[in-house]
């Protein structure tokens, strides 16, 4: 897995590079859990981008198909999974297995990363991440976390948005226009 974990950090530096991307790295203390690295980074959890691999199944009754969602929220709210299943037209939404996730996503759990660069795992982030003006997330890698321009994120990750997390903003799975 050493090999995908560094595969999905250079793709990520690799394009931020490119794109000549505002971002500064942070060393830490090996941790994955938001709620715990968000002050060794010295940042508000409602700067900090928590992202989860959901399943969704999608149709009719022997017809159905599974898709993957990477939905990415503040790290100081949850996921609402109704709102992620009203936003995919789904049938039924869970957690994704650590397995299927790590595979998607390229990175092991408390390391993924709010990019998707596999077309199989759909980008959704929640508009209220988007209010700051960084936003910080572990780099692919549990001992170092990237804190990034909100502006440039969004340029680069070209995230589709929906409200997706419980408690905020409007009505859930309320599609956004921008």
């Amino acid at each position: 897995m050493q090999t995908n974990i560094e595969d999905a950090y250079t793709q990520l530096i690799t394009l931020l590079d490119q794109h000549g991307a505002h971002y500064r790295l942070i060393d830490h203390a090996p941790e994955g859990r938001t709620e715990i690295v968000s002050p060794m980074r010295g940042n508000a959890l409602s700067q900090a981008a928590k992202c989860i691999v959901l399943m969704v199944k999608i149709g009719k009754i022997g017809k159905k198909i599974t898709r993957y969602v990477l939905a990415v929220i503040p790290g100081d709210a949850r996921v609402d999974l109704q709102a992620v299943k009203s936003l995919m037209r789904g049938t039924y939404v869970t957690f994704a297995s650590p397995d299927i996730a790590e595979r998607l996503a390229g990175s092991v759990t408390g390391t993924i990363l709010p990019f998707s660069f596999n077309p199989e795992l759909e980008l959704i982030v929640d508009p209220s991440l988007l209010e700051n003006e960084e936003i910080y997330f572990n780099a692919a890698r549990l001992d170092r976390s990237l804190v990034l321009k909100t502006g440039d994120y969004i340029a680069l990750a070209k995230p589709r948005l929906g409200r997706i997390t419980e408690g905020r903003g409007t009505s859930p799975g309320a599609p956004l226009h921008s």
